[in-house]
């Protein structure tokens, strides 16, 4: 072995192709390492030997030689090796390039081996382009026999693991995750995942799987996937995630939902967790690129996000958290659009025609992937939210209202409703300690405000997400449905002490829910589903936020509700009247045994007593079921049968209640927000008109006296806090939009207060078709000589 010639001419290698003698082999190994400048020379020769071999059909002496190349380069791990491996790497490429199966899975078997090798030097000028494609190519195999061709796939499935190890800790390579790469390996791997879509993905990584199971090509490209995922950097996501993207686009498989949801799992459980936010930012991306797709490939990309949120649940979905929202916020907003319209216009397809029923499932998907994201949120990001939901809604006189595309009314009303539920599913399970941070005035203004609209759903939505807001130890299910409770231990209720923040949260808001839920209550087109979230509502103020003067507050407004169901100047139906009714008997009963009262306790039983004797149409057992069991009329009710305020003024007194308060009856405060309703306010109903010397002067009667100067100082307090703490465009918009309303009411002042003197010019018409005299400056009017000096 002392010059290269002897080296490829010596016995111990040139009798390899006769049979790979172990001596034989040990001896040119032995001389390899003792001589390592001479490996080029060996590989050349084996090289040589072998491609004679193949081209001679001469399978077995190909098997020995690489075997031979195999032995060799597990041993030999010095610097230069470099001109061993391309010896090497050329014959496994004419083995990949035979036709013949064997000769591929041995060349990819020698290849693997070779990929699991770590070098000491990095290599400056060798390529894996060709085993890329070749591997790719492997992937797709269409062998007639299928065990043939299971194989062919299974070995382009490890050729690809292998050149992913091999390439991607080697700066000098060329980098694997270049577009030119990736978009061969990922499609060639999920062309093999989808081959075993039955399987579902079980876990984050599939250690217990059978023997099997990890001999088939979906297991095995499984794990090929997660390795080649579970390396990519920061930079490299996007290049990894485009190509599926673009897999499942050209195939179709978004409808299908289930591979899609399959490959997104394995996505989000391999790669790095700091990095879950690319692949959500891809998804929105790739959703506003389908904005012209059908309803059924836009639901299932939202689908796939869902899914994707889920998996992302570490507390952040990084900064892109408003932009998660905007997008799928737009894209309701898109859906609603295009079912209104019933088309749109396709660049590539002409006219689209939408079907409905599609679009309303997508509009469910995109709600459930709100609230699906909104839970991965701590509370004060999703406080922010709950509040730039609330800001898309349109709102007349508040919030912009959509633009004129068509839809009218109806589109401003089918948005309101997707965003409110968009807004409940967000505020489902929202849990804070400091509700008064949590829900300022920005949202619980504009959202009590929808509790004034004719609609009814809207109105439901509203008492649902306030309901959702209120209860924070799961009290709500115990209060689900309207029934007398004969002793509400059995509930096993959970309640905490009133905090100070809560205290203040009430003395902020308290009259405007009180005022809500009676106004909600006198609606006519209200059902049971009202009536039973607004006890709901009730019962749960009285679990989380009541101090004693919440509690008072309360009762008066139950009694009010009693009072609204028996007042002859409201037009309610009989239905209403008698669920009225049974809402007051029902809280009354849950809150007397709240406030432990034995007295009270006693009171609220004798009424309920005889009601269920006389009257059990006043009675919730009797009105909210399927088919209530009401009369056609509603005689006039009085003595045991009503709820005495002065009884339960005196009873609650003597355990130290305000009994001046409780004796005050409760009449609800009305704001600017009726105004939105287009309801007139009851202020002008209880107001008289006194005319003196031809002006109109509104004196309002003194109601609710003791409540009045309290609101009052609430309200100014409300104001001055608005004007410090509340931003600068929000000030200016509430600004703007009275400045029209007030300049128009001091108009009609100075049209009254103001006579101008008589004109010889003669009368006009004012704009409200009344004649008046022109008003005329001093210097131009004409004076008798008489009065000139």
């Amino acid at each position: 072995f002392q010059d290269s010639y002897c080296c490829c001419r010596s016995p111990a290698v040139s009798n390899i192709p006769d049979g790979l003698v172990k001596a034989n082999m040990e001896k040119l190994t032995f001389y390899a390492l003792s001589a390592p400048e001479k490996l080029d020379r060996i590989g050349a020769y084996l090289s040589e030997r072998l491609s004679r071999d193949v081209a001679r059909h001469r399978y077995g002496y190909v098997c020995i030689a690489m075997e031979a190349l195999d032995q060799l380069l597990m041993a030999c791990h010095c610097q230069s090796i470099n001109l061993f491996v391309e010896s090497f790497l050329k014959m496994v490429r004419k083995l990949l390039e035979a036709d013949k199966p064997n000769l591929q899975i041995l060349g990819t078997n020698s290849f693997v081996k070779f990929a699991n090798i770590e070098e000491d030097t990095a290599s400056y000028h060798r390529s894996y382009d060709f085993f890329v494609s070749r591997f790719s190519e492997m992937c797709h195999s269409n062998y007639e026999d299928p065990d043939i061709r299971t194989k062919i796939r299974m070995a382009g499935i490890k050729g690809l693991q292998g050149v992913v190890r091999k390439t991607i800790n080697d700066e000098l390579q060329a980098n694997i995750w270049d577009p030119q790469h990736m978009d061969k390996i990922v499609p060639s791997l999920l062309f093999n995942l989808q081959s075993g879509e039955g399987t579902e993905s079980r876990s984050p990584s599939p250690l217990q799987a059978s023997e099997k199971e990890r001999e088939s090509p979906a297991e095995l490209t499984e794990r090929c996937f997660r390795e080649l995922l579970g390396r990519a950097a920061y930079g490299n996501i996007k290049n990894a995630v485009t190509p599926v993207l673009m897999h499942l686009d050209n195939h179709s498989l978004w409808e299908g939902k289930t591979f899609a949801v399959r490959c997104f799992k394995i996505i989000m459980y391999s790669i790095q967790s700091q990095h879950s936010h690319l692949v959500i930012q891809q998804l929105l991306g790739h959703v506003d690129a389908n904005s012209k797709s059908s309803a059924t490939v836009r639901a299932g990309i939202v689908e796939v996000l869902l899914e994707a949120a889920g998996i992302a649940a570490s507390g952040s979905v990084g900064p892109t958290v408003l932009e998660v929202f905007n997008t799928l916020l737009r894209h309701l907003r898109l859906s609603v659009d295009y079912e209104l319209t019933g088309s749109y216009n396709c660049t590539n397809i002409g006219t689209k025609i939408i079907k409905e029923h599609e679009e309303r499932q997508l509009q469910e998907a995109v709600i459930r992937t709100i609230g699906s994201f909104a839970n991965t949120l701590p509370t004060y990001q999703r406080s922010e939210v709950m509040l730039f939901i609330m800001g898309k809604i349109p709102i007349p006189g508040m919030h912009p209202m959509l633009p004129s595309t068509g839809s009218g009314p109806e589109g401003n009303r089918m948005i309101q409703v997707m965003l409110l539920k968009s807004l409940r599913q967000v505020t489902c399970g929202f849990q804070t300690t400091n509700m008064l941070t949590a829900l300022p005035n920005s949202f619980l203004d504009p959202l009590l405000s929808f509790a004034l609209l004719e609609d009814a759903e809207i109105r439901l939505l509203v008492l649902e997400i306030l309901v959702s807001l209120i209860d924070r130890h799961d009290n709500l299910p115990k209060f689900s449905s309207i029934s007398i409770i004969s002793d509400i231990s059995v509930l096993k209720l959970k309640v905490d002490k009133c905090s100070r923040q809560d205290n203040l949260f009430m003395k902020k808001h308290a009259q405007h829910l009180y005022r809500h839920v009676y106004l909600c209550s006198k609606e006519q087109s209200s059902v049971q589903p009202h009536f039973e979230k607004l006890y709901s509502l009730l019962a749960l103020i009285s679990m989380e936020l009541a101090n004693e003067e919440v509690v008072v507050d309360l009762i008066r407004v139950a009694l009010a509700l009693q009072d609204l169901a028996l007042s002859s100047e409201e037009t309610l139906p009989v239905y209403s009247r008698c669920a009225v009714h049974a809402l007051s008997s029902a809280y009354l009963n849950l809150i007397s045994q709240l406030t432990t009262v034995p007295a009270f306790c006693q009171h609220v039983h004798e009424v309920i007593e005889m009601r269920q004797k006389e009257s059990p149409y006043l009675l919730p057992e009797d009105v909210f079921i399927e088919n209530p069991k009401i009369p056609k009329t509603l005689e006039k009710l009085e003595g045991e049968l009503l709820f005495q305020q002065a009884k339960i003024t005196e009873v609650l007194g003597g355990s130290g209640y305000n009994t001046e308060r409780l004796a005050t009856p409760y009449v609800p405060q009305f704001t600017d927000e009726d105004r939105l309703s287009k309801r007139k306010s009851i202020g002008e109903t209880i107001s008289l008109q006194v005319e003196l010397n031809g002006v109109k002067v509104c004196v309002y009667s003194p109601v609710d006296s003791v409540g009045v100067e309290e609101q009052e100082k609430e309200r100014r307090r409300q104001v001055v806090e608005k004007f410090q703490k509340a931003p600068f465009e929000e000030i200016a918009a509430h600004c703007g939009a009275r400045a029209t309303m007030l300049q128009s009411k001091l108009n009609q002042i100075f049209e009254i207060t103001i006579r101008p003197p008589p004109s010889p010019s003669g009368t006009i018409t004012s704009s409200y078709g009344q004649t008046q005299s022109r008003s005329v400056p001093v210097y131009e009017m004409k004076f008798p000589d008489l009065c000139v000096y």
